[in-house]
């Protein structure tokens, strides 16, 4: 029971009923997704504590046609910053309002900000998901009945309904491999990269196929896709892998660190040590020596995201159930490449 001195509120309901206030929300608007036993505790929970839905209240909150809900699983990578900036931006455009949470890699802080989204009305989702349990997340979504994507990595193994976009890693790393092998690598690493989860094994696919068409051995040096781990694996390699190389990073802040690393201990990048990274942020141009990067246009990916949710929405034309944007190499000074006119004049 709730206290005197205040009116029970759907946050009440939700403690007493044993559910989740999006729960709640779809009881109160009738909606079909909620199971009828759900139904009549929620119901029975209302008479309980005495809660009295405010309908006109509650019309001006569901009222957001306009508005789209984005999840981002880590904003502090620039990889995930400049998709959700190109994304915002395109959908503003379009007259769509965005608001942004970052989950920072929490599944459980994802159910909430999911279900407050839910709850605040908005037209549809894209979720750059954590790894974790995830069902609830999704669960609360399929229940609202409202259009969501995944984008850049995926957790939900139903495509069919919520579709998944990425740019094409496979494609990335075989052709970052060969790059390697081309310039002169004999022995190649894959540096960076949580073990298990799926976006680790699509960026791993391609090096390691290749590698096992042309005979050779792979190393595989799993960690937190961060500069601090990168650093770190320079020394590792000088010290426990000294044929290596050529180096393949997960990610361009993994190659960041490893450049930082090579400096510390004295080792060339470029000629002792060729190394590649992997989302081309625009500080792998920037820094020196450059680094050569598998480029995913993340930019443009986040503008066809826009573009394919407001065509969803407006139109009713339900995305594939999985999209890939090509990738290119942007070959710099890391691998031994040339770095293009343009870099160096920003560079000085």
């Amino acid at each position: 029971m709730t206290g005197s001195d205040r009116r029970p509120t759907i946050i009440d309901v939700a403690r007493q009923s044993g559910v989740s206030k999006s729960t709640v929300s779809l009881v109160l608007q009738n909606s079909p997704l909620v199971k009828e036993e759900t139904r009549q505790q929620v119901r029975a929970a209302m008479q309980e504590i005495g809660y009295v839905y405010n309908r006109s209240a509650a019309k001006l909150r569901a009222a957001n046609p306009d508005l789209i809900g984005l999840v981002i699983n880590d904003l502090r990578n620039p990889f995930f910053t400049e998709f959700a900036t190109s994304l915002q931006m395109a959908l503003s455009e379009r007259g769509y309002a965005v608001v942004i949470a970052n989950t920072d890699e929490n599944s459980n802080l994802q159910t909430d900000v999911v279900g407050a989204m839910i709850e605040h009305g908005v037209a549809a989702l894209i979720i750059s998901p954590a790894y974790g349990e995830d069902l609830a997340t999704f669960e609360a979504i399929e229940r609202a009945g409202i259009p969501a994507m995944q984008v850049l990595r995926s957790v939900e193994t139903r495509t069919d309904v919520f579709p998944f976009a990425a740019p094409d890693y496979v494609s990335g790393s075989r052709a970052a491999t060969e790059h390697l092998l081309a310039g002169g690598a004999r022995k190649i690493a894959f540096v960076g990269g949580l073990e298990g989860r799926g976006v680790t094994s699509e960026r791993l696919s391609g090096y390691l196929s290749l590698l096992e068409e042309k005979g050779i051995e792979p190393i595989v040096l799993t960690g937190r896709s961060t500069r601090a781990f990168g650093r770190e694996m320079a020394r590792t390699l000088a010290e426990n892998y000294s044929d290596v190389d050529g180096v393949i990073c997960f990610n361009d802040q993994v190659a960041l660190g490893l450049l930082s690393g090579c400096a510390e201990i004295g080792r060339a990048v470029g000629t002792d040590l060729r190394i590649v990274g992997f989302d081309d942020i625009e500080e792998a141009a920037q820094t020196w020596p450059t680094v050569t990067s598998v480029r995913c246009d993340i930019a443009g990916f986040g503008r066809t995201i826009a573009e394919t949710v407001v065509d969803w929405l407006e139109e009713g034309k339900v995305p594939p159930p999985e999209y890939r944007s090509g990738v290119s190499l942007m070959v710099r000074q890391s691998s031994g490449g040339t770095p293009a006119p343009e870099t160096l004049r920003n560079a000085i």
